[in-house]
């Protein structure tokens, strides 16, 4: 009873240091999270689905300062890319620096007003549904409390990407953003997301992605090695319909990104995959639950973690197979690469069946580079630090894979390539 007071504690502490906003088109869903966060409290580390990760950082009043990274070094990721940018610098939206969304030839609303449209239909709505069988707490301050975020509709196929920036410029920023993309029948968009973002970051992406439509996300979370954030997908796929979600993180003392998705029509198809590359003070977790809920779906689950000098990796993926839900195909593997003793990989996979004509794996491996393999390059001539590199480049490889535009695949691998250059050794 002790533990649940003090997550109930948190999250009215958490709550009464925000300014949660009041009145507007979104008054009802902000309300309902509110009391969905005081009934179910803040996350502590008891909590099963946060065993492997402390959430201390994420529930305190309070965001620990994170020191401002100079990547002058790099040019910035997606730069090559004709694309919509949208830049928010420490969680609030900055249109100097912003492109006209009317280019990438969608609906962008504004998130003021008390005007009733779309949105309201979705915000919060897929958030709520995510909370069950697992509460995600989180998400629901999120919902509640965030003031910032884009809401975009497409009803035909975008005529560019759209990339949203987040700058980090002070050390004690606390972002909250809550954006809602809505994906009509037969369309098709594009979304890039990349930086740090603040030195604590919360993030709420909500996807409808009606029949027939497709929807491409990719994001690099950004090198600003003493942030903290935790992100959520909700998507929701109607029939014959694709999602596909490819995460590259490098840095970042904490990250949790969850992905919640459900098929609801037949033939839906969704993948989500990450890389994840770590040195040191460095927790990444990925925690995922798909939900079949239509016949023949397929859903893949790609997650491939290097670590260093004492790094933790962290997998929690879950398929759950409704009944009724027949011809499923569902595949879900979570790997490691340990490059020394003192890193750790912790997971736990999970397949949860009700009906009786399905395709379903799962498996998790940890180990260090093939030794064999290292020998072979070595043998031909190619110095030890190279092999290594290109070893753990193929390691990432079947991650990257699940990014379609090969454009975008090869930026990612040089961003790796640039990153294990940097820490060699």
């Amino acid at each position: 009873m002790a533990v649940t007071q003090a997550k109930l504690d948190a999250a009215s502490a958490r709550l009464a240091a925000l300014d949660v906003p009041a009145g507007g088109w979104m008054a009802a869903a902000r309300k309902d999270a509110v009391a969905r966060l005081q009934a179910m409290g803040l996350p502590g580390k008891r909590d099963e689905y946060w065993r492997y990760t402390d959430p201390t950082a994420l529930t305190q009043v309070a965001a620990t300062p994170a020191a401002l990274f100079d990547a002058s070094d790099e040019a910035p990721v997606f730069d090559g890319i004709d694309r919509v940018r949208l830049v928010f610098v420490d969680g609030v939206f900055d249109p100097a620096q912003s492109d006209d969304p009317a280019a990438a030839g969608v609906e962008l609303l504004s998130r003021q007003g008390a005007e009733i449209h779309w949105a309201q239909g979705l915000y919060g709505v897929l958030e709520t549904r995510g909370q069950t069988p697992v509460a995600r707490p989180l998400a629901a301050l999120n919902t509640a409390a965030a003031t910032e975020g884009v809401l975009i509709r497409v009803t035909e196929k975008a005529a560019k990407p759209i990339n949203l920036i987040y700058l980090h410029k002070s050390e004690t920023s606390d972002a909250i953003l809550h954006h809602c993309v809505k994906l009509e029948a037969g369309a098709e968009l594009t979304l890039l997301e990349n930086g740090p973002a603040a030195a604590r970051f919360n993030k709420v992406l909500e996807v409808e992605v009606a029949d027939g439509a497709r929807f491409h996300h990719i994001r690099a979370q950004g090198r600003d090695h003493q942030r903290r954030a935790v992100t959520h997908i909700f998507a929701r796929l109607g029939a014959e319909s694709l999602f596909k979600s490819f995460t590259l993180t490098a840095n970042g003392v904490l990250t949790r990104n969850e992905a919640v998705l459900e098929l609801t029509g037949d033939d839906a198809v969704a993948h989500v995959a990450g890389a994840a590359v770590g040195d040191g003070d460095f927790l990444h977790d990925d925690t995922v639950f798909v939900t079949h809920a239509a016949e023949r779906c397929e859903s893949r689950q790609v997650f491939k973690k290097v670590l260093k000098n004492g790094a933790v990796g962290v997998f929690q993926g879950k398929i759950l197979v409704k009944p009724g839900a027949q011809k499923t195909d569902g595949y879900q593997i979570s790997q490691s690469l340990l490059l020394d003793e003192a890193s750790q990989f912790l997971a736990k996979p999970e397949l949860e069946i009700y009906a009786d004509d399905v395709k379903c794996s799962h498996g998790s491996t940890s180990g260090a580079i093939d030794e064999t393999a290292l020998y072979y390059l070595r043998s031909r001539g190619v110095p030890l630090r190279q092999a290594q590199s290109l070893l753990v480049l193929a390691f990432l490889a079947e991650a990257i894979a699940e990014i379609e535009d090969e454009t975008i695949a090869e930026d990612v691998r040089a961003r790796l390539e640039a990153w294990l250059a940097r820490h060699e050794g």
